[in-house]
């Protein structure tokens, strides 16, 4: 299978990524008891909420892609976004832990007494934010080719993971070099980026859920797609909402009134095959036709 066609697979993507969690969270854990690193070990335990989370985003990501039937004539779409929503909260849950627990510490002065890890730790933690980094690279990737937010949100789950191996880092060198309070001044940092990241997801999700219009430079773009179709006089109106990653089009065009009805829902159907063409998240586009000059008046 060629690179790009594995990334339009996008189920599998979160699939392998639980795979690559599971085995560095049994690295991390053997990493973090043999070395006396209690820091380590909770980010064995975060690594290994991300197996679930990999594998949630995997099936939302499955189940959105069944096709339209009879209980669900529009499609699954967006089960992804709740599939999002749900990876948004764990996000959130992970962010406010790790703020909680370096409040605590600081609070308490428990980090002064903090016994000194050993080096395995220290490069378990180097590893995992390698290693966290390069999956948060390889699914934002994903997530930028298909719009899936599930995927969106599942990478920034890596990227979390991979800014709290970076405050297990500091917390264990600092600790080895005498200055333990870095552990938690650094995961409070990191605990501000996480939770900013997963309010963004949730915002993100719920425009999607509740059919928000898409942005105005793609409306600008379907405009001209239409208008450059032969024997369109204008548009009278444009509308495009989001159907989790897809888009719905609903748009008026004017042409020549004197026009017959077939010549004029040739026209309609050009629009409408040229907007599904050039625009491949558009999951449908409705036409209708005004004679030039004299757009449809609505009743609100």
């Amino acid at each position: 299978m060629k690179l790009n066609d594995f990334f339009e697979n996008a189920a599998a993507v979160p699939a392998v990524c639980a795979a690559g969690n599971l085995a560095l969270t049994v690295f991390k854990l053997a990493a973090g008891l043999l070395g006396g690193s209690s820091a380590m070990v909770s980010d064995a335990v975060h690594s290994a909420s991300d197996v679930l989370g990999s594998l949630v985003a995997a099936g939302g990501v499955r189940l959105s892609e069944r096709p339209a039937d009879d209980t669900h004539p529009y499609g699954h779409e967006r089960l992804e976004c709740v599939a999002a929503l749900f990876l948004g909260g764990v996000l959130l849950a992970v962010g406010v832990g790790i703020g909680w627990s370096a409040a605590r510490s600081l609070v308490s002065g428990a980090y002064k007494t903090a016994q000194a890890p050993g080096t395995l730790p220290l490069v378990a933690a180097a590893v995992s934010i390698v290693v966290k980094e390069l999956m948060y690279q390889f699914v934002i990737r994903a997530a930028r080719r298909t719009g899936l937010t599930a995927l969106r949100a599942e990478a920034w789950d890596h990227r979390s993971d991979a800014l709290s191996s970076v405050g297990a880092l500091l917390g264990i060198a600092g600790t080895r070099a005498g200055f333990p309070a870095m552990e938690p001044l650094a995961s409070a940092v990191i605990c501000a980026f996480i939770v900013k990241a997963a309010l963004g997801i949730f915002r993100e999700s719920v425009d999607k859920l509740v059919d928000r219009s898409c942005d105005a430079s793609t409306l600008e773009r379907l405009r001209k797609c239409a208008l450059g179709v032969a024997g369109v006089k204008s548009v009278d109106l444009l509308r495009a909402r989001a159907f989790a990653s897809r888009l719905y089009v609903d748009i008026e065009i004017g042409v020549d009134a004197s026009l017959s009805l077939i010549k004029a829902h040739d026209i309609a159907r050009n629009v409408h095959f040229a907007l599904e063409r050039d625009f491949p998240q558009v999951k449908h586009a409705m036409v209708h036709i005004n004679p030039y000059g004299q757009p449809f008046l609505e009743v609100r």
